[in-house]
């Protein structure tokens, strides 16, 4: 049964990833389409094609590889600086130019010389670009809305789960038993030692009231010593003094959350139980834009990330938990999703948060400014726009058009680049995936 729902996982996860692809082409096709740009094809995938139909003047299809999608415009370059779409070099970074100039006449019929892309203005291009990765965001922002407002986020409590049996460094965790993690050496648990037990609530520290996990976790990182609290068990408030050790834990966040990094704070030694509890408007907006926030970082963070991927699938490194993930470990993770020992409502709204947080990865990762990237094209309009306005300011004659193509050598580079990190990421992901329980 297992191996069934892990089977399904993959399958849902697969099928929600070309949908936000298709999704994603969809607002390049809708756009090019509204300002007239002629558009021969609108493929989901790569590779063979398994189906297609033609639809007006577009050919609509299905291709064997799952890992993309794309449309063809014609005319995404402008012609050479000789009026020629085809002239040719010997070098080979002016070939790389001639080439991709070549490709973007084809098809080319007569009349279609005023619905080339390159012929429409700066602001309708930037449109036509931009349009596939807002597509993704817009689909993100729904299925987080789904989920944080309809379904709900699990928040921690100021209830005890769990007490802790000893003091275990941060640092020493991965090295230790999950089943049975306590040395004999380890100092036992300050909240084990104070009598605290599983289902306390936390009512008072040192005489102030406990409001929420936010401000407790705070209170306990900053004192070190004996202190006094007051829990409510079974309906009666029993007041313990426990004597708070310092410890090396995770880094939290102003709310509580953990984040990545260690620090000495106090310890008590407990692990807060949690509930589902969803979000308002606001509080689910404030939410997706710490989401966005973390996707930034983590994107700028890529190059820093290469050297621990390369000792994950080659030198049999631990995978940490925020590694970054191909299409194929995030695969293996909608498998795991749908494999837990949870009710079905929990898998299912796990699954949709993985989905979203792909199209908001989508999102982030086209909108960077380098080609072959929708950023790139976008940041070649805006810079078209800007050598038109100062011209037109000064009262020079105007530049033209921005040859784009003039930059397929770096786009090149930089897609060599990105297929030798897509390559290393996937190779990770086969040999030492991240796991959910990560």
């Amino acid at each position: 049964m297992t191996a069934l729902m892990t089977v399904l996982g993959i399958v849902v996860f697969a099928l929600g990833l070309m949908i936000s692809i298709a999704w994603h082409e969809l607002g390049h096709l809708s756009t090019a389409k509204l300002f007239k740009i002629r558009v021969p094809q609108y493929m989901v995938g790569f590779g063979p094609t398994l189906w297609s139909r033609h639809k007006g003047e577009t050919e609509y299809g299905i291709k064997a590889i799952p890992l993309g999608g794309y449309i063809r415009m014609i005319g995404m370059f402008p012609p050479g600086e000789d009026g020629r779409l085809t002239a040719r070099s010997t070098s080979p970074w002016r070939g790389m130019i001639e080439d991709a100039r070549s490709q973007a006449y084809e098809e080319l019929k007569p009349g279609d010389e005023t619905r080339m892309f390159y012929t429409r203005k700066p602001w309708k291009r930037v449109i036509v670009m931009f349009a596939g990765p807002f597509m993704n965001l817009i689909l993100a922002a729904a299925l987080f809305l789904t989920v944080f407002m309809g379904f709900g986020i699990s928040m921690r409590t100021t209830v005890i789960g769990q007490v802790s049996d000893c003091v275990i460094s941060q640092a020493d965790t991965s090295e230790r038993d999950p089943a049975n993690p306590c040395r004999p050496t380890d100092p036992v648990a300050p909240a084990k030692t104070a009598g605290f037990q599983a289902g306390d609530k936390f009512l008072e520290f040192n005489g102030h009231p406990v409001k929420d996990w936010a401000q407790l976790s705070h209170d306990i990182r900053t004192h070190a010593g004996r202190v006094t609290i007051v829990v409510l068990r079974d309906g009666r408030q029993v007041t313990l003094h426990p004597v708070i050790t310092t410890n090396t834990v995770t880094r939290t966040d102003g709310d509580g959350n953990y984040v990545d990094g260690t620090v000495r704070a106090g310890f008590l030694g407990f692990s807060p139980a949690a509930h589902i509890e969803p979000l308002s408007f606001t509080s689910s907006v404030q939410h997706m834009g710490d989401l966005a926030q973390q996707g930034v970082d983590s994107l700028l963070s890529l190059p820093q990330r290469v050297p621990d991927l390369w000792n994950a699938a080659f030198n049999g490194a631990e995978r940490k938990p925020d590694s970054p993930m191909g299409v194929v470990g995030a695969a293996r993770v909608g498998g795991e999703v749908f494999s837990l020992e949870e009710p079905a409502i929990n898998r299912l709204m796990t699954m949709v948060m993985l989905v979203a947080g792909f199209n908001l990865s989508l999102f982030l990762f086209n909108m960077l400014p380098l080609l072959p990237l929708d950023g790139g094209h976008i940041a070649g309009a805006v810079w078209e726009s800007v050598r038109r306005t100062t011209a037109r300011v000064f009262r020079k004659p105007d530049p033209g058009p921005f040859d784009v193509a003039k930059l397929m050598p770096i786009a090149y580079v930089v897609a060599g680049i990105f297929v030798s990190f897509t390559l290393l990421v996937l190779i990770a992901d086969v040999v030492n995936p991240v796991k959910l329980s990560s």
